[in-house]
């Protein structure tokens, strides 16, 4: 997965779509990434021991990989990344429009 933990993104598609936020943690098994103040779910939480109270807990719920693009701050362009090996031979993550072929 090209994309990685604290990288800046764009969603692309669903009811946040044009949203720029952080990747706060990546799921490789399903392919999916927890977003900053992105698909924020309730969940409400019985009462374990008695006396206590019930609970409404927010949390940040997983959106899929291919609902975002990486996004670039100082260009202000989303796009799809490729690796390219530099001069010094060390392999980069770069953005497709951000570098000519």
């Amino acid at each position: 997965m090209t994309i990685k933990q604290g990288d800046k993104v764009q969603v692309i598609a669903g009811s946040y779509k044009g949203e720029i936020t952080e990747v706060l943690k990546v799921i490789r098994k399903s392919n999916s990434l927890i977003l900053k103040n992105i698909n924020i779910k309730n969940k409400h939480v019985k009462p374990k021991k008695e006396g206590e109270v019930g609970q409404i807990k927010q949390f940040e719920a997983p959106i899929h990989r291919s609902n975002v693009m990486l996004y670039d701050e100082e260009s202000q362009i989303r796009s799809r990344s490729k690796f390219i090996i530099s001069q010094d031979g060390k392999k980069v993550r770069v953005l497709k429009k951000l570098v000519k072929n």
